[in-house]
């Protein structure tokens, strides 16, 4: 009885292995022809989603250069407030040309050192303009004013 239940492990046995190799898959990179392992590319994860565009970032903009309000006080010069901000009467003239034309020296009223208690003179601190790289000035009014063009009305009747 004892050979009989060997008998029956070893069968039972044999079955078993014979049932679990059935069960388990060829491996996916070997090639059944010749049995030999071939390689396989590793498959790896992308992000989920599209992938974004870059965005172009402007760059940001030289800021223009601030102007300083200064008010006139008795015994102030042109050269004496230049002289305090770093800058010199030109560039002060030139920035305040159109508000005070006594400074303008295109205008028929051109006093360049001439300044008034109360005056609002705008100015660039430490910086002087080029007198050669100046645009074009603007015209200035004339004293006497232009002559109205006439009209004439027909009246049909």
């Amino acid at each position: 009885m004892h050979f009989r239940v060997t008998a029956f492990v070893a069968v039972f046995g044999l079955l078993a292995l014979i049932l679990v190799a059935a069960c388990v898959p060829e491996p996916a990179n070997r090639n059944p022809a010749n049995g030999v392992a071939v390689a396989t590319p590793t498959v790896r994860p992308t992000p989920a989603g599209p992938t974004p565009t870059p965005s172009f970032v402007r760059p940001t903009p030289t800021p223009q250069p601030t102007f300083v309000v200064y008010t006139v006080r008795r015994g102030d010069t042109l050269s004496r407030i230049a002289k305090l901000n770093g800058t010199d009467g030109r560039s002060i003239a030139y920035w305040n040309r159109l508000a005070y034309p006594s400074l303008d020296p295109d205008s028929d009223s051109y006093r360049p050192d001439y300044v008034a208690v109360g005056w609002t003179l705008h100015l660039i601190p430490n910086t002087v303009v080029d007198p050669e790289d100046l645009p074009p000035g603007q015209p200035t009014p004339s004293a006497e004013p232009e002559e109205p063009e006439e009209s004439v009305i027909q009246i049909e009747g």
